[in-house]
């Protein structure tokens, strides 16, 4: 997997390769969109005394195979507890998306206990062999239950929705996946998850915000769906966000009904 990434660095900018593309025609897709805004963030602004807690990315419009893109970073904020960061990026001079990065820092947690909304998740699927011929692996679960289905034809009805998600390969060809650029990867399949139904997946989201308590544990990462509310053709959507260990927070995507949904064989 090593000669395997969804960007390859090209001067101070990315060229996006076929790995990258979406489900939505010959365009990035937004999870690696968002992936490689995580990417430089973290790249330029990470500290290990800070915790990603919000992460929000604005998909503004799409952004094609054919070009580079480049992200610039700017503080909006530093002060002794939190960190604010914009990026911005641009193909051919035009914005094509953006993000808002909140760090804050990490402290002593308060003893007590405190409510939360438990979603107990299918059990993490064990490839053997993991195949050698894509960059994400996604098991879906809904209609059939606990089985899991490789891709997203499990979400086809009206019912819980479940995905479990292994990325392959990293975002940038020569580094590693950090725990943060895969979380950043996986919430923008919150759109998916929430928004799929009996007629397949109507909608195409124009945004996703991750909530991070903590980052994960293991390159395994889980969604639960807990809403989808849609009217007049514009839809948002919420997820729970585990790892192997439990939750670690939510993804919620907003949507505009849009047809010509057609995604590659790896989820079909």
């Amino acid at each position: 997997m090593s000669s395997r990434a969804f960007f390859l660095p090209d001067g101070d900018a990315f060229a996006p390769i076929e790995w990258a593309r979406g489900p939505w025609g010959k365009t990035i897709s937004g999870n690696y969109v968002g992936g490689l805004l995580g990417h430089v963030v973290e790249r330029d602004a990470g500290d290990a005394d800070l915790q990603p807690a919000r992460f929000t990315v604005d998909l503004c419009r799409p952004a094609g195979l054919a070009e580079p893109v480049r992200v610039e970073t700017t503080v909006v904020r530093e002060g002794r507890r939190l960190k604010l960061v914009d990026a911005v990026m641009t193909q051919a001079g035009t914005v094509v998306a953006r993000a808002s990065t909140l760090f804050l820092r990490r402290g002593e947690q308060p003893p007590g206990p405190r409510f939360t909304t438990t979603v107990p998740m299918p059990a993490v699927p064990r490839p053997d062999p993991i195949p050698d011929d894509i960059a994400t692996l996604v098991w879906s679960y809904g209609k059939d239950g606990d089985t899991p289905s490789l891709g997203l034809g499990a979400w086809t009805y009206d019912g819980p929705k479940y995905i479990w998600a292994l990325e392959l390969a990293p975002i940038v060809a020569g580094t590693e996946l950090t725990p943060f650029e895969r979380a950043a990867l996986a919430g923008d399949m919150a759109s998916s998850l929430t928004h799929f139904g009996e007629d397949g997946l109507p909608f195409i989201n124009a945004d996703y915000t991750l909530t991070l308590s903590r980052l994960p544990d293991g390159p395994y990462l889980g969604l639960a769906a807990l809403t989808h509310d849609s009217d007049a053709g514009v839809a948002t959507g919420t997820a729970i966000v585990v790892d192997e260990t439990g939750p670690l927070g939510t993804a919620t995507a907003t949507a505009l009904a849009n047809p010509g949904f057609s995604p590659p064989r790896a989820f079909n």
